[in-house]
């Protein structure tokens, strides 16, 4: 019989591949140049060519479909504790600490602009591959803790500060480059750490010994974990390493690897400790207060991350837009269409521009009170919106491209499970709005300081005035923790206004305040976005 096709294959998007990440993307530009950063000369433009790859982007793939597999004992029945990964998994965390995503703010001497370079390198890997980001996160954050304990620090940050990538599983002090983790909850207290049972016993001087459970561990491969323990003195912070000084496997003894939702490249663990050993990172009692030092910058990437997962989400979107054709027209020419991904690519701007304008902040508050309040109070604000808003963005973006998002072969069904880790971790929804009006309560003058400040910024544009008359009303309401999420959403849109102003035209800035302040936003797609329809979609997606 005669071999036959039955039509021939059109109307298909090409693979999306090849693309420069940061170049083509006018707003992660405009909210660099707001923070002062030239994104040449930070090397940021090559940086987007990198994780624009083809074979980058491949790689993510591959590391998410070859998960982790744990190994708690060799072939002669000993403990080992091993997490194994897919080579894909290595070569990404390989090519981010090249770039020193887990450590670039703590160079010495630094370039000023630290933080919000690496906030924009956090953002495109984010988009590409998000589960490696969690140990990059946690070693860079890390620095802030052990800075309660020197002598710890000066041991560990020459191993943290380098751009190698020593994946094996040998003594920390054997190795070219360390990552840390960090474990704090357990099953009975979840958030409510206090609630731990994990005891320390104190042996000599800062050596101590653990025993107990951590319900998540997470990134067990990392070469030591801050964990927080009951010792006499009160829940204290600890840094336990998988090897004790003698050179021993330390009794960190994982019970199996969490089957989760998303980040599947990336290992979360349950853990028990058998007398295992751990040096006391600060002082006894105090151990909320040295690990919040870490907390804050995790949180910070967490809504930088958040805010990069959208913007890959807006990126497939538009590329499809641009070569699919339904009806004789390109959908990006169809009106319907042209609404929904202005309006996706409205709340992405916002939450770049705030994401930048949160690092900045970081750069600038040790020499600068006004920023340091800002960080504190606005960091929560941020990762509380963009974190909430990523979810629901990506499914948009999915359904612009129809059923060919839903399926495997697309990446968007692995950003959408990917978004809501984010915004569990490090603090849920109720726990940033309550740490938002916690700080509010605690330092008044503060909270009042960084509102006006915002208000200087969005005077003029619409329902500016309306939302900072309800921000005061719910704070000084006497059910004001009822009103927390209120407190909570409120602050994020006048600081993404805020932010706008800083980065966006005009006309972006005033959609934005318009379908975001002054009125309820609706749903992606039906907001009235005015003139700034065309200036958004342009912006969008740089061609190059």
């Amino acid at each position: 019989m005669p071999s036959f096709e039955t039509h021939d294959v059109l109307n298909q998007t090409p693979p999306f591949g090849d693309v420069n990440l940061v170049a083509t993307n006018r707003s992660l530009l405009d909210a660099l140049e707001a923070c002062g950063v030239d994104p040449q000369a930070e090397g940021l433009i090559a940086f987007g060519t990198a994780w624009g790859s083809a074979e980058r982007l491949d790689i993510g793939r591959l590391a998410n479909e070859n998960p982790p597999l744990l190994r708690t004992h060799d072939a002669r029945g000993y403990r080992i504790d091993v997490v194994e990964f897919h080579p894909a998994y290595h070569v990404l965390m390989r090519a981010s600490m090249e770039d020193g995503l887990h450590a670039s703010t703590w160079d010495e001497p630094s370039s000023g602009h630290s933080h919000a370079t690496r906030a924009a390198q956090i953002y495109t890997a984010a988009g590409v591959e998000s589960g490696h980001v969690c140990p990059v996160t946690m070693t860079h954050a890390s620095v802030a803790a052990l800075a309660a304990s020197p002598n710890r620090l000066a041991e560990w940050l020459p191993k943290i500060r380098s751009r190698d990538y020593d994946s094996r599983f040998i003594p920390f002090w054997e190795k070219t480059a360390v990552t840390l983790g960090m474990g704090m909850t357990e099953k009975q207290g979840g958030t409510d750490v206090r609630a731990n049972t994990t005891q320390a016993v104190s042996k000599a001087g800062d050596e101590y010994v653990l025993t107990g459970h951590k319900w998540f561990l997470s990134a067990p491969m990392c070469d030591a974990f801050l964990v927080l323990a009951q010792a006499p003195g009160g829940l204290t912070c600890f840094l336990a390493p998988r090897f004790r000084p003698d050179g021993t496997l330390n009794a960190l003894r994982l019970q199996r690897l969490k089957d989760k939702l998303g980040n599947r490249s990336n290992a979360s663990s349950e853990v028990e400790f058998h007398e295992a050993f751990a040096w006391r990172i600060g002082e006894e009692g105090r151990g909320v207060r040295t690990i919040i030092e870490m907390v804050q910058l995790t949180r910070l990437d967490c809504a930088v991350a958040s805010a990069g997962l959208a913007r890959m989400g807006l990126t497939l979107a538009m590329h499809h837009a641009r070569h699919r054709s339904v009806f004789q027209r390109k959908l990006i020419d169809q009106p319907a269409m042209r609404m929904v991904l202005a309006d996706l690519a409205l709340e992405t701007e916002a939450m770049t521009a705030l994401a930048l304008r949160a690092a900045r902040s970081f750069d600038r508050q040790p020499k600068d009170d006004r920023q340091a309040a800002y960080a504190r109070l606005v960091t929560p604000a941020a990762k509380f919106g963009i974190c909430k808003a990523a979810p629901r963005l990506l499914y948009e973006a999915m359904e612009c491209l129809g059923g060919n998002g839903y399926v495997e072969e697309s990446a968007l069904p692995r950003l959408y499970r990917e978004a809501p880790v984010n915004a569990i971790w490090e603090g849920s929804g109720n726990v940033i709005a309550l740490d938002i009006l916690r700080a509010e309560t605690r330092e008044p003058e503060v909270a009042t300081a960084v509102l006006e400040s915002l208000m200087a910024d969005i005077r003029d544009l619409p329902g500016a005035s309306e939302a900072a008359r309800d921000l005061v009303m719910a704070l000084h309401s006497p059910d004001a923790e009822a009103r927390a999420r209120f407190i909570a959403e409120r602050l994020f849109l006048v600081a993404a206004t805020a932010a706008l102003v800083r980065s966006a035209p005009p006309a972006i800035t005033e959609a934005y305040a318009l379908t975001r302040l002054a009125n309820p936003a609706r749903m992606i797609g039906a907001n009235d976005l005015g003139p700034a329809v065309n200036p958004l979609l342009e912006r969008a997606f740089v061609a190059i």
